[in-house]
């Protein structure tokens, strides 16, 4: 009876079957919204070769009719309203986004020139100016051809609907291919707008046997996951690692202006700084936006200025940079010492992937926008002003930044230099919470409270344990290491791996999404990618140096992520596998074999489909259960946001007289969920009520298309008996047939505008009307919450780390985690609780 419960409530057919063998009052009823996966989405009617033409017509009616299970009473009102997703922004809009970008996404690159030459010229020291021209060559090169060419024109376009970030990545993939390892997946969350995609033509073999593959292995899914979850730890690395160099760059400028100051007295400055800088993100990333985007266009334009005067009055000539082949010059003349030096020269690339996990708090054209039009040239200039600085004077590399700044700007200039580093941190700031929500809504981080900062920009948020957690680490990071070049061997590493894992996930949906052919898919990755593990294997010989501190972050953050996903995918299962049988169900009979008393219970449960056991525990803990239940499960869908007339799917379990609903919230990771629980009861029972009354017509119209069918094959029995004349047969017998379709599509409609005149008479259906009427005395008595307290545990006969890891680690997480009634918003009076233990 499991397998007829699956197809009852996933189906995607109009049926009429009697449970008890009676009439239509038992009769149930399944939207053909929600539709099983074997099952085509409108089989409405199983119509014959023969009759294909009556069926179109039939099902096209059908089709007209909207679904009603929206809980948001007013959208399902306005007719197409997409309007949080479509709305036309302005060009002067795009403009104050990309003076808000410089303040929050680049501000890290955009304090690179403190600390880079200073160092590369650490690992190789100048003998000549060739080393001077190389390594400002490999520097200029570098960031033309990641930030720019990679990020800025092509990575930011494979945003999911204007979310970035690894995450975004893995969801775009999870729409195209079912590599969830959480098998909650339902056909009818395909029908959502913005989930739509633009697959690959039939032609394209290649992508389709990817898909196949990567549906088909469950360790290819379990490698898909670890990559991704390995550069969401990069990740939350590089916000440990970018506020302490870039403060600790910026305020050692005082150790050769002032005699005296130590590198202790550095060091307590910059905790300072670091304490001030985490303390203020709770205003959010708009209001920091604003106060910082000032302060790092002064900076950006700041620099550039300073490069021209310097480019001007010590060596124009430096212009030569521009040529390639000094590159090849300074490893020719540098060799091992050069591979040395790349671990330095990538840092004038750090920030780069905030230019794509921020750009939910933003858009793509803004981001484009700043960087091609203010970032790039400023930073090209600052560069080569340094380095046309080094020609005159190379004994000044060690501080090369401050050194190359007019003695008189020195003060305003070292000012701005601490607003630009605390500013700098601000970036991966954002996205370390951005990257957090997205893992937590795709069921692979711990439940955190998440407050949403901006009421127009959904992605603008703030974590508090995560933004209290990176300022203690950051502390720590400065407290212990009192060095930026320490300091910068480690931030070499987070970055060069986040970049690595977003090219293999760009590629992934070059070859299966964006239909490009193979060789422009490979050039991406042989490319980009070969110059990012150029920069790896530089970076990898500084682990003993400093290295070893972000894989020793990304391991932990990793460990996590799986452990939280593992525990959560291993939980769903045995839900799945303990659910209630229909036959069960119907045994008890309508009263469920305990006694219903008036009011409405919602039951909260993750199960997409099917009765969950604690459904059972609470018959067997409860005197008595409400007259109305409805399963409510709340489930995140890989897209960053679902419409509100596309939120909920409601269906009714077991016969009418059970008085049994079930109702899907769909999220996206990008949602925000405010709802007040007053409006909510509200709202629910608004939306059953009109559920029902669609109910009702739409079983009255399958019964007209049912008598329709049968006059129509009478018809066509008797007209198949009456012969042709002579040779006449092909012309006529296709006239006749014409003549009848419009005869049938006449009486289609006739038929179906007579029944939805008939039906909008509540009265004259006394079934629904005492429907309607019991679930308004339900309303009456109030609303329970019915909330199971799970515990998960490893079954005895697993493997010792199977138990280590559910047990201890996950049992760990979930008991500290943030609790289920803070996340659903349920009011703490109306709650009921009963015990569960899940073995796994």
């Amino acid at each position: 009876m499991e397998e007829h419960d699956g197809i009852e409530e996933s189906s995607g057919r109009l049926t009429g079957s009697s449970v008890n063998g009676g009439g239509g009052s038992d009769s149930r009823w399944v939207d053909g919204s929600e539709v099983d996966s074997e099952s085509p989405p409108w089989s409405l009617l199983d119509e014959s070769e023969t009759r294909e033409e009556q069926g179109s017509l039939r099902r096209r009616l059908v089709k007209k009719a909207r679904r009603v299970d929206s809980f948001d009473v007013e959208a399902m009102e306005i007719a197409g309203d997409h309007g949080h997703h479509t709305k036309d922004i302005s060009m002067w809009y795009t403009i104050a986004l990309a003076f808000q970008t410089l303040g929050v996404v680049y501000g890290d690159m955009g304090t690179s020139p403190l600390y880079v030459f200073a160092d590369v010229f650490s690992k190789v020291p100048i003998k000549s100016h060739v080393d001077i021209l190389g390594a400002l060559s490999l520097v200029m090169y570098t960031i033309a051809l990641l930030p720019l060419a990679k990020y800025v024109f092509v990575v930011l376009k494979a945003n999911d609907n204007g979310e970035g970030g690894t995450f975004a990545l893995y969801s775009l993939i999870c729409r195209y291919a079912n590599v969830n390892m959480l098998p909650n997946r339902q056909t009818a969350d395909e029908q959502i707008s913005s989930f739509r995609l633009k697959l690959p033509t039939p032609e394209l073999e290649r992508a389709l046997k990817i898909k196949d593959s990567l549906e088909k292995r469950s360790s290819l899914k379990t490698l898909l996951l670890l990559l991704v979850l390995m550069g969401t730890s990069m990740i939350i690395g590089d916000g440990i690692l970018t506020p302490a160099i870039s403060v600790m760059s910026a305020v050692s400028g005082l150790e050769d202006e002032i005699e005296g100051i130590s590198t202790g007295v550095v060091v307590v400055i910059s905790i300072v700084i670091l304490a001030c800088l985490f303390s203020i993100q709770q205003f959010g990333t708009g209001k920091v936006g604003f106060l910082f985007a000032p302060v790092l266009a002064l900076w950006f334009f700041s620099l550039g200025s300073i490069g021209i005067y310097n480019i001007v009055k010590y060596d124009i000539t430096i212009v030569r940079a521009f040529n390639p082949a000094y590159i090849y010059l300074f490893f020719k003349r540098n060799s091992t010492d050069a591979w040395s030096a790349l671990g330095g020269c990538v840092l004038c690339i750090t920030g780069a992937e905030a230019m794509f996990a921020d750009l939910g708090h933003f858009s793509v054209q803004a981001i484009q926008i700043a960087f091609t039009c203010v970032v790039f040239p400023c930073l090209l200039l600052a560069y080569m002003g340094q380095a046309a600085y080094l020609m005159k004077s190379p004994e000044s590399a060690e501080s090369i930044f401050y050194a190359s700044v007019p003695d008189a700007l020195f003060w305003p200039v070292f000012v701005l230099a601490t607003l630009a580093a605390m500013i700098a941190s601000q970036a991966m700031i954002s996205a370390t919470f951005s990257c957090v929500k997205q893992s937590m809504a795709l069921g692979c981080f711990p439940r955190l409270k998440i407050v949403h900062t901006s009421r127009k920009r959904m992605g603008q948020i703030y974590i508090p344990v995560m933004n209290w957690f990176l300022m203690i680490m950051c502390i720590v990071v400065v407290a212990i290491f009192q060095s930026t070049t320490d300091i910068a061997n480690a931030y070499g590493i987070a970055e060069v791996g986040v970049m690595i894992v977003s090219t293999s996930l760009v590629t992934l949906v070059m070859l299966l999404i964006w239909q490009k052919n193979l060789f422009l898919a490979l050039c991406f990755p042989l490319v980009f990618g070969s110059v990012e593990l150029i920069y790896l294997s530089a970076v990898l010989t500084k682990i003993k140096e400093g290295g070893w501190l972000p894989l020793v972050f990304a391991t932990c953050f990793l460990c996590v992520m799986y452990t939280w996903n593992y525990g959560s995918v291993l939980k769903y299962r045995s839900e799945v596998r303990e659910k209630i049988s229909m036959d069960f169900m119907l045994e008890l009979g309508s009263t469920l074999g305990t006694v219903r008393v008036p009011g409405i219970g919602l039951l909260y449960n993750e199960l997409v489909q099917g009765i969950p056991s604690i459904f059972g525990q609470f018959l067997l803990s409860l005197p008595a259960i409400h007259s109305t239940i409805v399963f409510v499960c709340i489930k995140y869908v890989p897209i960053p946001v679902v419409p509100q007339e596309e939120r909920f799917l409601f269906r009714r379990v077991c016969p009418k007289d059970y008085h049994m609903f079930r109702c899907v919230a769909r999220y996206g990771y990008k949602d925000v969920r405010k709802e007040d629980h007053h409006a909510f009861e509200q709202l629910l029972v608004e939306s059953l009520e009109k559920f029902l009354r669609r109910e009702a017509q739409d079983l009255a119209l399958e019964s007209n298309l049912n008598e329709l069918e049968f006059d129509s094959v009478s018809v066509r029995s008797r007209d198949s008996g009456a012969p042709g004349v002579d040779g006449n047969d092909e012309l006529r017998i296709p006239l006749m047939q014409d003549r009848r379709l419009e005869e049938i599509g006449t009486s289609i409609s006739e038929v179906s505008s007579a029944m939805l005149s008939s039906v909008t008479s509540q009265d004259e259906d006394p079934s629904l009307e005492y429907e309607l009427s019991a679930l308004r005395e339900a309303m009456d008595s109030g609303f329970t919450y019915m909330l199971a307290h799970g515990d998960v545990k490893a079954k005895k006969n697993s493997f010792f780390l199977k138990k280590l890891v559910i047990n201890y680690f996950y049992g760990f997480m979930r008991r500290n985690c943030r609790a289920g009634t803070a996340n659903m918003r349920t009011p703490h009076m109306n709650i009921i609780r009963v015990g569960m233990t899940y073995m796994v």
